[in-house]
């Protein structure tokens, strides 16, 4: 029977190409969950310790553990004792790199919203196959990259597989945002509080104060402002002002419409 390592050689190459680096991804994060963590990450860092010395590692070793420790603190920037794929792309050297090409594009949550909203352009709260080659085209002629029609629908795919989890064809914002650096993915802050849809139906209504059928930037202050105390996230004045201009990137005109709202805090939306 073959090791993990013959069936997964490519850790030893200096350089992944894009089909390689999802390879390792999906073969690592077995549950699907968008993490290596747990047995996962012992596994991973058993094989890639093993591919880089040309020797088998002890994961019981007292050194292992140290170097698995020292292995974390380097690359896992959010300290949340796990690797997501935004993590893993500074680990492995990838040939088609479009985590950094896209942060070369995108560098901030608020600048990523807008590209949503510019993306998204049927308002259907998913980027699809055809928006997002024109998403990717407009990133490509941004970093200076050269391509064509091929290769841009090459690299379409690529990021299908990416970051197509639930495997539709079509990229929800949640999807979308694992592009983001792990420090500027604001969305991750409200992923414990995702909102039924009568929940968020109640919500909406409760701060649409006027009734007009939207929620202004005033009324989304005191919203997350509530939000935020009531499920005792730890958030300062500064990451509150940072979300709401996120969030309001969303918006038409300074107006975010229940669909804008839902996309970010309905958990029977995309997220």
């Amino acid at each position: 029977m073959a090791t993990q390592a013959e069936q997964l050689p490519h850790l030893h190459l200096a350089e992944l190409t894009a089909a390689q680096f999802i390879d390792i991804w999906k073969h690592f994060d077995t549950d699907g969950n968008g993490y290596i963590e747990g047995k996962e990450l012992e596994s991973f860092f058993t094989e890639l310790e093993t591919a880089r010395r040309g020797a088998g590692v002890d994961p019981s070793h007292a050194l292992f553990k140290e170097k698995l420790k020292e292995f974390m603190a380097n690359f896992d920037k959010n300290s949340d004792g796990r690797i997501e794929m935004s993590e893993l792309v500074q680990i492995l050297p990838t040939e088609e790199n479009f985590l950094i090409c896209f942060r070369e594009f995108v560098r901030s949550s608020a600048e990523f919203m807008d590209a949503w909203r510019r993306y998204d352009s049927d308002r259907s709260g998913y980027i699809e196959s055809n928006e997002l080659k024109g998403f990717l085209s407009d990133l490509l002629k941004k970093a200076n990259r050269d391509y064509d029609d091929k290769k841009l629908n090459e690299y379409t795919q690529t990021i299908l597989r990416m970051f197509d989890l639930n495997g539709d064809g079509k990229l929800g914002l949640s999807e979308m945002a694992r592009l983001l650096p792990v420090q500027e993915n604001f969305l991750l802050k409200f992923q414990g509080i995702r909102l039924t849809v009568k929940e968020f139906d109640s919500l909406f209504t409760f701060y649409d104060k006027d009734g007009n059928g939207y929620i202004d930037e005033q009324e989304l202050d005191a919203l997350l402002k509530d939000l935020c105390d009531k499920n005792k996230m730890d958030l300062d004045s500064t990451g509150l002002v940072d979300y709401k201009k996120s969030i309001m990137a969303l918006a038409d005109g300074g107006k975010l419409y229940r669909t804008e709202m839902e996309i970010v805090l309905c958990r029977d939306s995309t997220l």
